[in-house]
């Protein structure tokens, strides 16, 4: 994670678009919740990141969800950087860290990240 954290300023951004990058989607309390961060610093990093064009959000009644945007020349690499770094998190830290589940899943199925 210190990789992410040189690149990307600070370590609660490099969290954040790891998080997104493992579900795909996330929106600001959630994040802050399963990374036991407070929201704001949560809200403004998503709100950089949408404004410099590496995320964009969408209205889901009173919820903002956010995703990558899938046109950002940016996007790709940055994907291609948070899935090695997420790659290299032993399955145990990958459990801890992304504890939430999001849909079921098959009982020891290991985790591992959409691409």
């Amino acid at each position: 994670m210190d990789v992410l954290k040189g690149i990307f300023g600070n370590n609660t951004a490099a969290q954040m678009l790891l998080y997104i990058y493992h579900y795909s989607d996330a929106y600001a309390s959630v994040i802050a919740k399963d990374l036991n961060i407070p929201v704001t610093p949560i809200k403004n990093q998503l709100t950089r990141f949408e404004n410099s064009g590496v995320l964009i959000s969408k209205q889901f009644g009173r919820t903002r969800v956010y995703f990558f945007n899938p046109k950002s020349p940016f996007v790709k690499p940055i994907k291609e950087i948070l899935g090695m770094v997420h790659q290299a998190i032993p399955l145990s830290e990958k459990e801890r860290i992304f504890s939430s589940r999001r849909k079921p899943r098959r009982k020891g199925k290991p985790v591992y990240a959409r691409t």
